[in-house]
């Protein structure tokens, strides 16, 4: 019998049927929380042995119900402002079709919350159980999505049918009236708006939400979203408030000649004015407002704007500011080595070099290399370093078919250390206590009877990590080189632990008493 995939393993579908849709998924935000696969599974076991309809905040249904719920609130945003200001009561049967399936759709999901398991940012698992869903949804939530969801759509659908099959000219002005005041009463929809902004932080947090990639993305398409918004209402409000005045022989529709233009003309035309208040360039048009309810328009446009800039302004400071933090603590350690440089009265070309060195060094990013490796699992940190390091150790001779946990030990000796252009990284008859391995770059070993180049995958003081001697040529960087270092005490640290490994390095220094390169 096939089984479910991801960490439902041990479920089969004829067990959990349509329920697996309910389950948490194994993704990266289900993993943060519950710290495992065997831990999201158990909360799987916890689900399924409640028995109850609950949906759990992980799982793929409550992801794919959240897109489409997107998809509906926004096109309602949209659709709404529009329909009431520039359709004018014939918006046709497919648009009163979308209304009345938005509408049946936000019913359902005022229902549904009753339903939908919650997760807190400091719970360790969700919250299933059906009483505290309900006490939680009755205190935030439920009166904005009863407001938000009240049936316009139905009720305009009967009252176009009544008013389409009624002769008798009175009641037919007194429905339209109706239907006016109802189309005025459906902007109660565009409180949806707060639905669009939590199904946002929904999607961020569940949808690999440590990843900060992703959080910038979903804040900026948000951003925009709510600025194009915006816009669009504004846009709408300008043409709605001289509808509803009956086009006044002043107003700015009737100076435009836009009583008998299409939707499209009319509506590029107030969003046209509306960006030019909320911008504050001009009024739209070449005259001023000439009532004061057009003077109102203008001074909440302006103040529209104001906000946008604002919204706009604060939330690329704060993206600026939390993106590439790395890149941002490494200027600022410039800076204070620059202050430094100058207080110090170094020279131009000293100062040149060091500031080289960090670039050589860092990248342009800043990292606490020490913390990093102190703060991971030592599994890692030997993965790290095999990673980095493995091939060049098994390049020297007296590691060369040594245990494997002796290599992994030497590994985590080594020591990350940059060297510039001209650097004389050992000095010939000079005491030295590390070896050197290189990673990237180039150096020259210099003796009096020969000079040799050294490059990637080479070494060099081997015989001063074993016998703690003088090096026995000078080595100069020929380039930027980037080196790994192992020191006399760390290698005899090492050693510690492999005594019969100990004992074939000691013979094999008194067999070669005169070996070595450096």
């Amino acid at each position: 019998m096939e089984k479910l995939k991801g960490p439902t393993t041990g479920f089969t579908k004829a067990t959990c049927g349509w329920r697996a849709l309910l389950l948490p998924q194994l993704n990266r935000q289900s993993l943060y929380v519950y710290g495992s696969e065997v831990a999201v599974e158990k909360e799987c076991k916890r689900q399924l042995e409640s028995g109850v309809f609950v949906i759990h905040p992980f799982s793929s249904m409550r992801s794919y119900y959240i897109m489409v719920m997107m998809a509906i609130t926004f096109l309602n945003l949209i659709g709404i402002p529009m329909e009431i200001a520039f359709l004018d009561g014939d918006s046709g049967l497919a648009w009163e079709s979308f209304n009345v399936f938005s509408d049946t759709l936000f019913l359902m999901d005022v229902v549904l919350n009753f339903r939908m398991g919650i997760i807190t940012e400091d719970a360790e698992e969700a919250i299933l159980d059906i009483k505290k869903i309900r006490v939680s949804y009755l205190r935030t939530w439920f009166i904005p999505d009863v407001i938000a969801a009240f049936p316009i759509g139905y009720i305009l659908l009967f009252a176009d049918l009544h008013y389409h099959n009624d002769d008798n000219p009175s009641k037919a002005n007194k429905m339209m009236r109706i239907l006016m005041f109802v189309r005025i009463l459906s902007l109660i929809r565009l409180a949806r708006v707060s639905r669009l902004v939590r199904f946002f932080n929904e999607v961020e947090k569940v949808s690999n939400a440590n990843l900060e990639v992703v959080r910038l993305f979903f804040r900026i398409l948000s951003l925009f979203m709510m600025i194009f918004l915006l816009c669009h209402w504004n846009g709408c409000i300008q043409y709605f408030v001289p509808m509803l005045e009956e086009f006044p022989t002043d107003c700015w529709v009737r100076k435009e000649n836009l009583m008998n233009a299409t939707v499209i003309v009319k509506y590029s035309w107030g969003v046209f004015r509306a960006l030019s208040q909320m911008i504050a360039l001009s009024y739209g048009s070449m005259d001023a407002p000439t009532n004061y309810i057009e003077m109102w328009i203008v001074m909440v446009s302006m103040v529209s704007g104001c906000m946008m800039y604002t919204i706009l302004v604060a939330n690329a400071t704060t993206m600026i500011a939390t993106l590439d933090p790395a890149a941002k603590e490494y200027k600022s350690k410039m800076s204070r080595l620059e202050h430094y440089m100058a207080f110090m009265k170094l020279p131009p070309e000293l100062q040149l070099r060091i500031s080289n060195y960090y670039q050589a060094r860092y990248g342009g990013k800043w990292f606490d290399e020490k913390y990093i490796m102190d703060t991971i699992s030592s599994s890692l940190k030997e993965q790290i370093l095999m990673v980095m390091c493995s091939q060049l150790l098994k390049k020297v001779p007296m590691f060369q078919n040594r245990d494997e946990n002796f290599i992994n030990d030497v590994l985590q000796k080594l020591h990350y250390e940059v060297f510039q252009e001209g650097d004389v990284i050992v000095r010939q008859n000079v005491p030295g206590d590390r070896m050197f391995f290189i990673d990237h770059g180039e150096v020259l070993m210099e003796t009096e009877s020969y000079d040799r180049e050294l490059c990637d995958g080479d070494f060099f003081g081997e015989t001063c990590v074993l016998t703690k001697g003088k090096h026995l040529a000078t080595v100069k960087a020929l380039t930027d080189c980037q080196c790994f270092s192992l020191s006399w005490d760390d290698f005899q640290e090492a050693l510690r632990g492999f005594p019969d490994i100990k004992k074939d390095l000691e013979k094999m220094i008194l067999v070669n008493a005169d070996g070595g390169v450096v």
